[in-house]
């Protein structure tokens, strides 16, 4: 038996989409442990394109079975239409291979409202929110107001709760001289939605103790990225959410003992979508290439990705933050025929040398980049499979961040497809 937390190192979109979906086959249950559907994953099975953004990744294997655990929160309208678009696509999704907590806490349109109305009252640096109601939501359930996937069964309460909700919002919507919100307008709507989903609701942490009890394998798939967590990340410029992997257990009902190896996502280069501190950003010709090369749109916002190098500061500190054991190295191809690469090792600060993020936005704001250049490859990297069979500048290149983060590479993608992978070291027999 073993553990395995999957997150991102960075800020996001590093492809843990294809790397959850090709540890899950080793995998008896995929865990989906925070955040919402603000969280894109593209993957790409024999030529056919999936996007999801709620749902695990696993649920695309068959033999798995995929877990929404307590910590995440969830637009009951987006979870109907994402289950439907996927049995659309061939995928049998049924309680058999689905469950969802049923303590996880619900995004309302309400919060969609709030949401949208806040960052575009924003004049300037705006946060960069996906509108889709996520902060909203997670401050109900701090603020002891929300409402729960178990109270989508009980009209009658589930009105009272609403009500709870809807006149809390309601104050701050008429005072901005917005039109307000009848929770009563979509009583009769969420109730079916819930007995659609009646049947995958399940006590999650239940199901996590059992799993953990027995010979099986558990995959924890991280949203966002490191640098995206609300304690530990770019603040303000942040999810509502932790996502590093400490939040594996919060977020599912399970011990800190219990986890066996976390592996961080990162990619070959940096990207990052909204606003915030970005000290490795490029806005010249190289940077316009890697978003080219790299497909850089969001998943779920198709908001075009600001592209920069790779920071070696970001992601060990990264890996001092998750406790990270193992790398999965993501997009290596993008990096195909670049004369010269640079590479992050250190900041200057007020012409003062650090090595690390400072946790003050102005501060993290001035940092200047630090840049090492090795040299690049012309040869093509898409679709090799063995480490051997890289360009010697390439395996040069993996060795110097192996280095620079002190963090072993375990895994390598060299194309979006699910068999090109780079296998170097199996985290489920490294326990």
């Amino acid at each position: 038996m073993s553990n395995v937390i999957i997150i991102g190192t960075q800020w996001g979109d590093e492809g843990k989409g294809k790397i959850v979906d090709w540890l899950s086959e080793k995998a008896d249950l995929v865990v989906r442990f925070q955040g919402g559907h603000n969280a894109g994953h593209t993957l790409v099975v024999n030529g056919k394109i999936f996007k999801l953004s709620l749902l695990p990744s696993g649920i695309i294997r068959e033999n798995t079975t995929v877990l929404i655990g307590n910590g995440v929160v969830i637009d009951p309208f987006h979870l109907k239409k994402e289950i439907e678009e996927l049995r659309n696509q061939d995928i049998k999704i049924s309680s058999e291979n689905l469950i969802i907590s049923d303590s996880a806490f619900l995004i309302l349109p309400i919060h969609q409202t709030i949401d949208n109305l806040r960052e575009n009252k924003k004049e300037i640096e705006k946060i960069g929110t996906t509108g889709r109601g996520i902060g909203p939501s997670y401050e109900d359930k701090v603020g002891r107001r929300a409402v729960k996937i178990c109270d989508l069964f009980d009209k009658v309460d589930l009105l009272k709760k609403l009500l709870k909700v809807y006149d809390f919002h309601n104050v701050w919507l008429k005072a901005m001289g917005e039109k307000i919100q009848y929770p009563e307008d979509i009583l009769n709507e969420l109730y079916d939605i819930g007995q659609f989903i009646i049947s995958f609701v399940q006590p999650s942490s239940l199901l996590i103790s059992k799993y953990n009890d027995t010979s099986l394998n558990i995959l924890f798939e991280g949203a966002q990225g490191t640098f995206l967590d609300i304690d530990h990340g770019t603040y303000p410029y942040v999810t509502s959410s932790n996502t590093i992997a400490s939040q594996a257990g919060v977020g599912t009902g399970l011990g800190p003992t219990s986890i066996d190896f976390t592996i961080g996502i990162t990619k070959a280069y940096t990207t990052r979508v909204g606003s915030g501190p970005f000290p490795t950003e490029d806005t010249s010709t190289d940077g316009i290439q890697l978003g080219t090369r790299g497909h850089e749109f969001g998943t779920v916002t198709g908001r075009q990705r600001r592209c920069g190098w790779f920071d070696a500061v970001l992601v060990k500190q990264a890996v001092s933050l998750s406790s990270i054991n193992g790398i999965a190295l993501t997009k290596l191809d993008v990096l195909d025929g670049f004369n010269s690469i640079k590479i992050c090792t250190g900041y200057y600060l007020d012409n003062n040398f650090i090595n690390y993020l400072p946790s003050s936005d102005k501060q993290q704001k001035k940092v200047k980049p630090i840049y090492e250049v090795i040299e690049g490859w012309d040869e093509s990297v898409v679709g090799v499979r063995e480490f051997d069979k890289l360009p010697k500048e390439a395996k040069f290149y993996i060795k110097r961040i192996e280095k620079l983060i002190n963090c072993p590479i375990i895994l390598i993608s060299t194309s979006p497809e699910r068999e090109d992978t780079i296998y170097l070291k199996n985290p489920f027999e490294m326990n």
